[in-house]
């Protein structure tokens, strides 16, 4: 597995937890000689009533506004695309400061908000069927880069603010941990942007290291496992991961989690979707009793691969229910825009060097 970049650093309070930002900003507040109702005003306007720069804080002098835009800038996330598909499926295509991008989708579903986030930018994982491992693992997340997707949704519009938010973009979050630790705090802290644990769900290949200090997170987030085949031989044709951390011992650290996982499965055409591969699969979630979440294979994002048909993914969910295993058919969203994981940032950059290209002739 290639050696990883650590996240671009930020001299920002964004990236550090509410309680550490909050003595932050009263160490700096004291050595102002600011009144202390000062620092709740101040906290509050990082995430729990998020402001885009200090100037919008007119709740304060306006003295002070400059004086914290210039020593205690509030980092932005840039819009470098936007789409939204007919179904009201929006992705992000983020720009970062060091030329980086990543990807969020929000999907709404009647009350229900659910967003999309990346833990790093590229992935070094490799796994067949995910068009950001096309691109490679380019380098971590900063705490502020993973939980700001959320923040950036809400100064865009409050009324999107997410009731969930899911670790399914670009990257495997438990290679990332020390930073992902920190934005679960934030995403879920009264005083950061109050999504309850239950809420935020973790998806993970099975990175045995990382899914050991998940489980030993007090809160209960929730875990989802990337199992997409059901015996070692067939995840290892899919996913090379299975070389360092495998099925067997994946499956055994999830039991620590307290609350119920869910399997993640991925139904490629004649890979992973015969009926001996439900009944392995059954097997598994009887056991460790979990919730199997079948995705239909985005046509975009794996070149090559054939997605499973509706009669037979319907079918694949009717033999897992048969045996006792609850299994959903996740439906496919975003399917007219670039939606699948990665495959926004891809097409953007085979454009941006086609215009170069072209522009050099």
């Amino acid at each position: 597995m290639p050696a990883q970049r650590t996240a671009v650093t930020h001299a920002t309070l964004l990236d550090l937890p509410p309680d550490a930002a909050r003595e932050r900003i009263g160490g700096w507040a004291e050595q102002r000689g600011l009144p202390g109702y000062r620092v709740g005003q101040l906290h509050r306007r990082l995430w729990a009533a998020p402001v885009a720069s200090w100037a919008e804080a007119t709740e304060l002098p306006l003295p002070l506004r400059h004086e914290l835009d210039l020593e205690l800038p509030l980092t932005r996330l840039v819009a470098d695309t936007v789409q939204e598909s007919s179904d009201g499926t929006r992705k992000y295509l983020w720009r970062l400061p060091d030329g980086e991008a990543m990807e969020s989708v929000l999907i709404p579903a009647g009350s229900r908000r659910t967003l999309c986030v990346s833990s790093q930018a590229g992935c070094a994982l490799g796994c067949v069927f995910c068009a950001t491992g096309q691109m490679g693992f380019r380098r971590n997340l900063s705490a502020f880069e993973i939980a700001g997707q959320a923040r950036e949704i809400v100064l865009r519009n409050p009324a999107d603010k997410p009731t969930n938010v899911v670790f399914m973009g670009m990257g495997e979050p438990l290679l990332n941990w020390p930073a992902v630790s920190d934005a679960l705090t934030i995403l879920n802290h009264p005083d950061g942007l109050g999504i309850g644990a239950r809420h935020i769900t973790v998806s993970t290949v099975g990175i045995l290291p990382g899914m050991a200090e998940l489980a030993r997170r007090p809160e209960q987030f929730r875990l989802a496992i990337s199992l997409h085949a059901p015996t070692p031989d067939r995840r290892l044709a899919l996913m090379p991961i299975e070389k360092k951390f495998d099925l067997v011992a994946v499956l055994k650290a999830a039991e620590a989690f307290r609350k119920r996982i869910t399997f993640e499965y991925v139904l490629i055409a004649g890979k992973n979707d015969a009926d001996s591969d439900a009944d392995a699969l059954a097997r598994l979630a009887r056991r460790l009793g979990a919730l199997v979440n079948l995705l239909p294979l985005h046509p975009g994002g794996a070149p090559g691969l054939t997605p499973t048909s509706g009669p037979r993914i319907r079918a694949f969910r009717d033999r897992l229910a048969n045996q006792g295993v609850e299994a959903s058919v996740r439906r496919s969203r975003g399917l007219d825009i670039d939606a699948a994981c990665g495959q926004l940032r891809v097409a953007v950059e085979k454009r941006r060097r086609k215009t170069t290209v072209n522009g050099q002739q």
